[in-house]
Order: C-alpha cells, then structure tokens, then sequence
C-alpha cells in the first residue's frame, strides 16, 4: 500500500495494476500461441471427465492458494493467475480489496475440492484479491468429491498443459480451446 493514497485512490489503483498483469499475461500466451494456458480450470468439465459425482461431508479448513487451480461457472472472468480477466468484475473486486486493506474479517470462500486441487464456488473476488496481496492461505469451507475414474500416469509437460492432483495419482489435462481434455 502507498501511503500518500487515500484508500479509495489505493483500491482504484490496485484493481487497473490487476488488469494490466492480467492484460500482459494474456499477451504473452497469446503470442506463445498457449491461451487457454492462462484459463482457470472448469470444475463442471472435469468432473465430468472424472466421474466425480460423490459429495462428502462440508468442512472449513486453512487451504493453500497455489492450491485453487479453477472454478465452478466463472472461470472466465479470471485468468490462470486469479487476476481479473474482465472489467466487469471491478465494481466488487475494489469493496473486497477495499476490506482487505480495512483489515475486516471477511467470510470464508467456498471450494470444491478434488484430489488436492480446490475450485471456487463461492469467493471468486475474494481469492483474487487475496492473490494479488500475495496472501498464501485462505480460510474456506470446503465439499469434497471423490473421482471414480482412476489417476492416469504422471508424464512430463509441456507448457499447454497442467498438471491435477487427484486420488492419489496426477491427472495430466491438455487444453483445446476452452475445454481441458484427458489424454
């Protein structure tokens, strides 16, 4: 935080440095011919592909922020990084970030989790401006699922591709266009 900002100044500020990384970074991926590299993960295409149609219990644990790689029906208005993607999401990015720099208690977000990989439900602002602070953890309730389709064997990566920890085994998803494929 500059100290010669007032808050609102500080918040506005902070939201177009978000969208600028968030601009670079598409930039890049796009000139690497890698774009949907810099997509979050879509929980509802990879359950799919999973067969993870099992729910268990909710419970609210401390989650690493490496550790949310996507979202449930919004992962397009962010990038890879949590950054905003979209200028539409400024509006409610700067009241939490406005909260944030407040030091108010905010609630947890909600995750589904499969394998070690956690997918927003609920939170998507507040885990972006959590990121863009270098925040490490998160508070978060949490409902996990459990795949019924095994872990295929972990292979090395290329840059279009990501890596999924799921069951016990890596799970290996290439992008084409929006969707990530299992290969």
């Amino acid at each position: 935080m500059i100290p010669y900002m007032n808050l609102n100044e500080q918040v506005d500020a902070d939201f177009t440095r978000a969208r600028r990384r968030a601009l670079r970074r598409a930039l890049v991926t796009r000139i690497r011919k890698e774009h949907a590299s810099n997509r979050l993960l879509s929980f509802d295409d990879l359950r799919k592909e999973l067969v993870a149609n099992n729910r268990l219990h909710r419970e609210t644990r401390i989650v690493e922020m490496d550790q949310i790689v996507g979202s449930v029906g919004r992962w397009r208005d962010f990038d890879r990084s949590f950054l905003p993607a979209r200028a539409s999401v400024g509006h409610k990015w700067k009241r939490i970030d406005r909260a944030f720099q407040r030091g108010e208690d905010l609630p947890p977000v909600e995750l589904y989790e499969i394998g070690e990989a956690y997918f927003v439900v609920d939170g998507h602002h507040r885990v972006s401006v959590a990121r863009y602070h270098d925040v490490p953890t998160l508070e978060a309730s949490v409902v996990k699922f459990l795949p019924k389709r095994p872990a295929a064997p972990a292979r090395a990566t290329s840059k279009s591709e990501d890596r999924t920890r799921y069951a016990g085994g890596v799970l290996i998803l290439t992008h084409h266009g929006d969707t990530p494929q299992r290969r």
